[in-house]
């Protein structure tokens, strides 16, 4: 599933470089040296620009802001937050132009990996699309708002990180020229049913899930582990259970997982205790929507 990167009909008009002048003094043509980066940064962050600078013999501080100052002046840069740049291109401007939410997303710590729906999304398996995108990182930023798109973090898993392996399970992928990290599916399937609030809630999970195809059942079980959460095992031995026939699952992926239940039971969802039914062999009190699947009643 892909993301628009402009909107329709934008407004083509480009502001004439001379209007502003040219901060190092040259001709408005000397600035074309900038292109090729631009062109394989179409996000870029400060430290970035000015490593190219300092590449190319332009040091300083100052140098820098003024540069990046009249680019955005002319409407070529739109900043998406404080040292974080998007390169505008020429069907677009800077008022309408929403950048590649998937990159933002994941340039918004040095450790950003995309995660929850947001990694449904990224691999096509997600059953909505959404206009919020999720990423996890030891220390997200504030939420924010840019081209019409919500941003949002939340710190990886406490035990991950004790343990180091904040990114377990994670794979570097390629958009538009640049690298960026997301979720695998196997991991991605324990993080939607450990966050649904990351992910839509229930009915979101359950039918973006039952889409998905073969997994590595074995990363599934091994990554749901190390999250050291007993609710967490019950969750996604519950929903494996529920589907062994098409997901393939097998009594060793299940008891690894059974083995690590909790000891009394507990609610799916810590924060929505309601009507619901316990399953014994998870030890989950499971929702009745969950488990009636009332939702394909309104297909």
């Amino acid at each position: 599933m892909r993301i628009i990167n402009a909107l329709l009909e934008p407004d083509q008009r480009r502001v004439s470089p001379q209007v502003f002048g040219n901060p190092e003094g040259g001709s408005a043509a000397t600035l074309g040296k900038y292109d090729a980066f631009f062109h394989t940064h179409p996000l870029f962050t400060g430290e970035e620009f000015a490593a190219n600078l300092a590449a190319a013999g332009n040091v300083g501080p100052r140098t820098q802001e003024s540069i990046l100052a009249y680019y955005r002046k002319v409407g070529r840069l739109v900043r998406v937050r404080r040292g974080l740049y998007a390169v505008v291109p020429p069907d677009a401007t800077p008022d309408n132009y929403i950048g590649e939410p998937y990159l933002i997303a994941s340039r918004l710590t040095p450790d950003a990996v995309l995660s929850y729906h947001t990694a449904l999304e990224f691999h096509g398996e997600a059953y909505s699309m959404w206009f919020h995108f999720f990423y996890a990182a030891r220390r997200p930023l504030k939420a924010l708002r840019f081209g019409g798109h919500l941003y949002r973090g939340t710190r990886f898993p406490s035990a991950l990180v004790r343990s180091g392996n904040e990114h377990f399970g994670v794979l570097t992928e390629e958009v538009e020229g640049m690298t960026l990290r997301v979720a695998s599916l196997e991991r991605t399937l324990v993080d939607v049913l450990d966050r649904p609030d990351l992910s839509g809630g229930w009915e979101e999970v359950w039918r973006s899930l039952e889409s998905v195809g073969i997994l590595d059942l074995d990363k599934v079980v091994e990554y749901a582990l190390l999250l050291e959460n007993a609710t967490t095992a019950a969750k996604v031995g519950f929903f494996l259970d529920r589907n062994r026939e098409f997901m393939k699952v097998g009594e060793r992926h299940l008891k690894p997982l059974r083995d690590r239940r909790p000891r009394r039971p507990h609610y799916m969802e810590r924060f929505r205790r309601g009507e619901g039914s316990l399953v014994p062999e998870w030890n989950l009190i499971v929702s009745t929507e969950v488990l009636e699947q009332s939702w394909a009643e309104i297909l």
